[in-house]
């Protein structure tokens, strides 16, 4: 699909849309270091989660790295930033638990290749990703970032996956979530400075004026006490990206997916993008980088190896429409 299009996704079938880490996984206990996902195809995906990446690569584009601000081209390395909070399959640590894995920093070594740097992954917590592009210590961040109208004031982005929410419940607790009035009265976890806050508080003020209960907003400092609270039953719903709720899911066998929605709202696509500070002359290159990767079938590798191949874009199109200030 392409970027440019904007798709608009009904409850039911954002409830429908296939994802390749929803149905089973189990670790291999003979190497201690792949996890074994199942896909919606019928397939099977073995995902690499020890130390010894044996990443993807591709050739530098000497024409794509000339446009490289000459800052960034004299010092030879990407300044790449992602969230700490993060988790698999996006961003985090392998088995060695120091080594930064996933699928956002393989697509963000891939531009790097095209670039012609070195790539410096640097892991923080998530508001410190926008404090350092605003002070320019990052070049750029590959953390599951999704394209608002909002952070469009502030940043450039160019695309690299559609973005999809999902809503995680304890297994066998019955929930089916498909638009506000199935969170009216829920108490529901969710990333404080997330599209997926913004997305809860307007589904809970429609609530409100339709005369139902207001969701009971829940925030936690990791993804630990996230599902220990699940669990525990202190929370009804986990709301964070598909991608880490599906694997979740998946590998622990206890919790379900029990709702998708687009990252965008109920009448566009979300998409995720790389992020740069704007005006900072990079987002050219890095779209640019992005094309070509897709076109050469590298991109494309990479989702494949993490099982997020339903999540590919088909062009990154710079400073696409995202999510709205104010959903209607």
């Amino acid at each position: 699909m392409s970027t440019s299009i904007t798709r608009r996704r009904t409850a039911a079938a954002a409830l429908g849309l296939a994802t390749a880490l929803v149905l089973a996984a189990c670790s291999n206990p003979d190497d201690g270091g792949t996890t074994e996902v199942a896909a919606t195809s019928g397939g099977k995906t073995e995902i690499n989660i020890s130390p010894g990446q044996n990443r993807i690569t591709t050739g530098k584009v000497d024409s794509i790295a000339a446009e490289v601000p000459e800052k960034i081209r004299k010092r030879g390395t990407l300044e790449i930033v992602d969230s700490s909070g993060s988790a698999a399959p996006l961003t985090f640590f392998a088995t060695d638990n120091k080594t930064v894995i996933g699928v956002e920093p393989d697509i963000a070594s891939l531009v790097a290749d095209v670039l012609g740097l070195k790539p410096h992954i640097n892991t923080v917590s998530w508001e410190n990703i926008f404090v350092g592009l605003d002070s320019a210590k990052y070049d750029v961040g590959f953390s599951n970032i999704t394209v608002t109208e909002e952070r469009k004031e502030k940043y450039d982005f160019a695309p690299y996956r559609e973005d999809n929410l999902g809503f995680e419940a304890r297994k066998g607790s019955g929930l089916k979530i498909t638009g506000p009035e199935d969170v009216a009265g829920r108490t529901v976890a969710v990333g404080s400075g997330t599209n997926q806050e913004k997305l809860l508080i307007e589904w809970s003020k429609e609530n409100e004026k339709a005369g139902r209960k207001p969701v009971n907003f829940k925030y936690y400092q990791n993804d630990s006490d996230t599902y220990l609270a699940l669990q525990s039953g202190r929370i009804d719903l986990y709301l964070g990206p598909n991608p880490t709720a599906a694997y979740h899911a998946a590998t622990t066998g206890k919790t379900e997916v029990v709702g998708t929605y687009s990252g965008a709202g109920s009448t566009l696509q979300g998409l995720i993008a790389a992020t740069t500070k704007k005006d900072s002359g990079l987002v050219k290159p890095l779209a640019d980088a992005l094309n070509h990767v897709i076109d050469n079938g590298t991109y494309a590798k990479v989702l494949e190896r993490w099982g997020l191949s339903d999540e590919a874009v088909t062009k990154s199109q710079i400073n696409p429409p995202g999510l709205p200030k104010t959903d209607k």
